[in-house]
């Protein structure tokens, strides 16, 4: 790996416009006609050609040094770079993101949408794309002002924002098809810009400096491009903040095992992870790795030492990267979705061998999340699979998000701890009988989904009818709100 291949890492995240590499200097980054110093010590000609000779290959390579050098196009591990050259003694360089269409002609679009029109990323000016960086970031600015927790973008429609599940046109003008495919490329990377010239659909984390990132997603529709994004607060909220129980806190003190957090997309996963790896960052001494698609929360390294790596970009896909922490010494790992069989496989097989593995999946309940896991694999395996995963689950969080009475939004969560006799059931093959288990072992920390909305509408953050909606066994949840004497009127009942 070339020394300058981390330096263009930074170029290609921070979204500048240029490296620049110049003797008697630190290496800049060249963004908004700024230049940032990102490197401490000042760059020697001789430390400068070094690096420039383990990316130029050939005639490249032999014009280092001369009076007039061409320049030359590397293709470093997150985009292509252009490596302009200054000749003669004392020489410089300033390398340039290289988009696709500038390096291999844009690829066709979707067929369901009409080619853009607009003017490719090399050929507008770094006024333009400052323009439309703007933009975009005084869109970003007002979603996290206004406490909304995403922003829709659809060619020739005005922006849409989600306000506590409500989602709520903007008074603002509609954008056109291509203005808004501009004000997407202003914030891509080159890597980003690929992947939707080639598929129509690409995701990706953008961060505005002291506001919040945001986990973005761009793709075509008939009308043209569309988009995204969700922010992710600048700070992560604690497991007290969260409202986590003990029992759930307790389960970042183990030393191997599984804990899966479930639940619909957009019920709030990536949250309660982040503050479950937050508290063991702030209590254990251990190595944590993340392995995300894209990076959300943002963890600096306290008592532990924290890894986060992104798919595509520091690391091939989830299986490859959680195959490679197993030889990068960590105690706990964060796998961000258990998406395929192998990735499930490895989880399990890493939560076996002392390590304590955290992950995601998309079910609802706690029994189905058992269930899930089992069935991803061939009939021939589930058998010694339900064993493995009797003994290596320590725990489900299952959540979902409710309306609270008065505004904004709380999760209810399910909870199942494994104790000797969920193990059993996993391994017999009985795990319809898990939700029984969890009412009688209520002392042991377990509640099932029907408990927790229940004690929402309890304390009145929640109405009947709101809990009703999200649960899933609705005739168990009906027999509850009667029994405590709340009002079911809406479903035309007494």
């Amino acid at each position: 790996m070339a020394r300058l291949d981390k330096l263009i890492q930074v170029m290609h995240e921070q979204r500048a416009d240029g490296l620049q590499l110049v003797v008697g200097k630190p290496a800049s980054l060249m963004q908004n006609g700024t230049v940032r110093p990102i490197t401490r010590e000042p760059l020697t000609d001789t430390q400068i050609q070094g690096l420039l000779r383990e990316i130029a290959a050939g005639d490249a390579a032999a014009q280092l040094g001369a009076a007039d050098p061409a320049p030359f196009v590397y293709r470093s591990p997150t985009g292509e770079v252009r490596v302009e050259l200054k000749g003669g003694a004392n020489g410089s360089a300033v390398l340039r993101p290289v988009t696709p269409a500038a390096s291999a002609g844009t690829p066709p679009a979707a067929p369901s949408s009409p080619p853009p029109t607009s003017p490719s990323p090399t050929a507008r000016s770094t006024q333009e794309t400052a323009e439309l960086r703007g933009a975009m970031d005084t869109l970003f600015r007002i979603m996290v002002e206004s406490g909304s927790s995403d922003l829709h973008l659809r060619s020739g429609v005005p922006p849409m924002l989600r306000l506590h599940g409500e989602l709520a046109r903007q008074d603002l003008p509609a954008v056109p098809a291509e203005r808004l495919e501009a004000m997407l490329v202003s914030i891509m990377t080159p890597k980003e810009l690929g992947e939707f010239r080639e598929t129509a659909d690409t995701d990706w984390a953008y961060e505005v400096d002291g506001l919040a990132r945001f986990r973005c997603n761009a793709g075509r529709d008939r009308h043209g491009p569309i988009a995204v994004f969700r922010v992710i607060p600048a700070t992560v909220r604690t497991a007290d903040e969260m409202g986590l129980s003990r029992e759930v806190q307790n389960l970042c003190y183990l030393t191997k095992g599984l804990v899966v957090v479930t639940g619909p997309t957009g019920s709030g996963k990536s949250t309660t992870l982040a503050s479950l790896v937050d508290l063991i960052n702030r209590t254990r001494t251990d190595h944590i790795i993340t392995i995300e698609d894209p990076i959300e929360f943002v963890h600096t390294s306290k008592k532990c030492l924290v890894t986060q790596r992104q798919v595509g970009v520091h690391t091939r896909s989830f299986k490859h990267a959680l195959r490679a922490a197993l030889r990068e010494d960590p105690d706990i790992i964060l796998v961000g979705e258990m998406r395929d069989l192998e990735t499930v496989s490895i989880a399990i097989e890493t939560a076996e061998t002392g390590h304590l593995v955290f992950g995601t999946l998309h079910t609802t309940t706690a029994a189905s999340t058992v269930d899930r896991i089992i069935d991803q694999f061939p009939p021939d395996r589930q058998s010694q699979v339900r064993v493995m995963l009797s003994e290596s689950l320590r725990g489900v969080i299952a959540q979902t998000l409710c309306k609270k009475i008065g505004g904004g939004r709380v999760a209810a969560r399910e909870i199942l701890l494994t104790i000797p006799a969920v193990s059993n059931l996993i391994r017999e093959g009985k795990t319809f009988q898990i939700p029984s288990i969890m009412q009688t072992n209520r002392k042991t920390g377990m509640v099932t989904l029907n408990d927790a909305l229940v004690e929402l509408v309890d304390a009145k953050l929640v109405e009947p009818k709101e809990a009703y909606m999200k649960s899933v066994e609705k005739s168990g949840m009906l027999a509850a709100l009667k029994a405590k004497r709340h009002d079911v009127s809406f479903l035309g009942e007494g």
